[in-house]
């Protein structure tokens, strides 16, 4: 009997396995293959994740940060500025996601998961104290079971819970070629009245090339792609010969938008695309998927201990449900934005001008990157990631950030506020107190492990108290 099993060792599951391992929770993660995959389809990290790892410090491991102003696009028109709405670190990090598995995997088995790979999930029984896998053919049980086992989840399926939203009209195709002609193909995103490619140029090696056709969906998603399928899909939205070799990590999806209905049914849980699947405009669907990861590892841990609030695995579903349901819609907007046919392109040009507005390049750079995701915790001002702080102790500066990397909770005082600390030594098994000061215009802080604020002392009539019990159960004193 495990506590938890993990159904997935892609990135959210390895950093899910992590994020127990953190709080003394040693999953099983069952992944189907038995050796990792090398193929990475995403490879970008928006700013709200690398602010995440961040807070547990793994961002260094993970990839190339760049600062600053970046420049992005939105539904293939670039001129979103993302440094514009990041006020901390990161406005975007290059990580693909092989490599992001591996640094997640690692972690997690130094924090006591256990990995086993070649491990196919085929059914699933739900009973009151326990879930009854069956894994190649045999038993194994658990008291919870998460399924982070992508799009086509057996564990979604098994436990019976709707994936609905709006099915796929456009076929796309992906894959790493090496290009014949490579100066005769355009590099970057390239629209025409038939379709879109999309082509990531290394002239002396393997390019990737993406293709858009919006005529149909695949008839068939599971068939397996050709080096002659990718090739004429090419060639058609080009209108020109587009001759390629050497395919490696062929694949095709489509653009359905579809969402699990709940994440959590009794003792079975879903993250990352076993939750939701889009088209991957902007890159979203992975960064979702970690932060799914960060929101529920902390709350399913507490509830394995036992000192969990009544609902606090629900608000999993509650906060993250909604963050999920905004990507399926920005990504359904840039789908059809994205049509070929030349009766979309003055709606193009007018948005794209209405993208120079410094209120519509927040909008949307927000929303693209996370940075905007707040949380209803019941206390006004309170919901947001806390930006890092340089925190001046006794001991000397430490940065708010490095304080987080344990995964515990904090009581910031940055005032001197002996009356919350004394408050607050009933939960002292639970949340650690940390005395400071800092630039920062409230007296006292409540932090949860994922780094967004659940009180503050600005919240006036609002009880320190009352948001301790509701994140982190009762107090060990009366009183």
């Amino acid at each position: 009997m495990y506590d938890v099993a993990i159904v997935g060792g892609g990135p959210v599951g390895m950093l899910l396995a992590g994020e127990l391992g953190l709080q003394g929770v040693h999953p099983v993660v069952l992944e189907r293959l038995a050796v990792p995959s090398q193929e990475s389809k995403a490879g970008t990290l928006h700013a709200r994740t690398a602010q995440s790892l961040d807070r547990r410090g793994l961002l260094d491991a993970v990839g190339r940060a760049s600062t600053g102003s970046v420049s992005f696009h939105f539904s293939g028109m670039f001129g979103l500025d993302l440094g514009a709405v990041v006020e901390e670190g990161a406005s975007i990090v290059g990580s693909p996601q092989a490599w992001a598995e591996q640094v997640f995997a690692r972690r997690a088995a130094a924090l006591g998961a256990e990995l086993r790979r070649g491990q196919e999930v085929t059914g699933l029984v739900r009973h009151d104290d326990h879930v009854a896998l069956t894994v190649n053919g045999r038993e194994l049980t658990a008291r919870y079971v998460v399924g982070a086992d992508g799009a086509r989840s057996v564990v979604r399926r098994a436990a019976g819970i709707p994936f609905t939203g709006t099915p796929a009209r456009v076929a796309a195709l992906m894959g790493d070629v090496r290009l014949l002609d490579p100066y005769g193909v355009p590099p970057g995103y390239t629209r025409t009245p038939r379709g879109w490619i999309i082509v990531w140029l290394h002239p002396a090696g393997h390019s990737r090339v993406t293709t858009y056709d919006f005529r149909a969906p695949h008839p068939d998603r599971q068939a397996p792609v050709t080096l002659t399928e990718l090739r004429e899909a090419a060639e058609h939205i080009l209108d020109r010969p587009v001759p390629m070799a050497d395919p490696v990590n062929l694949s095709r999806y489509g653009d359905a938008a579809l969402q699990a209905e709940t994440y959590r049914a009794g003792r079975v849980l879903l993250a990352g695309d076993a939750a939701h699947v889009h088209f991957p405009w902007g890159g979203q669907g992975l960064n979702t998927g970690l932060e799914d990861a960060f929101n529920l590892g902390w709350k399913l841990a507490a509830h394995l201990h036992g000192h969990a609030p009544d609902g606090l695995l629900d608000t999993y579903h509650a906060e993250r449900h909604p963050v999920a349901a905004r990507v399926l819609w920005n990504v359904r907007a840039q789908t059809a934005l994205a049509h070929p046919d030349p009766s979309v392109d003055p709606l193009r040009e007018l948005f794209a001008e209405l993208m120079r507005f410094d209120e519509v390049n927040t909008h949307l750079s927000g929303m693209i990157t996370g940075v905007h995701t707040a949380y209803d915790v019941g206390v006004p001002g309170a919901g947001r990631m806390l930006s890092d702080l340089v925190l001046k102790t006794t001991a000397g500066p430490v940065r708010l950030v490095e304080l987080l990397h344990a995964g515990r909770p904090l009581l910031l005082d940055l005032s001197g506020r002996d009356d919350l600390v004394t408050e607050a030594t009933g939960w002292a098994d639970r949340v650690d107190v940390v005395r400071a000061r800092a630039d920062h215009p409230a007296e006292a802080l409540l932090i949860r492990p994922d780094g967004y604020v659940a009180w503050t002392s600005e919240a006036t009539g609002h009880r320190l108290r009352d948001s301790l019990e509701r994140w982190f159960g009762r107090s060990t004193t009366t009183g």
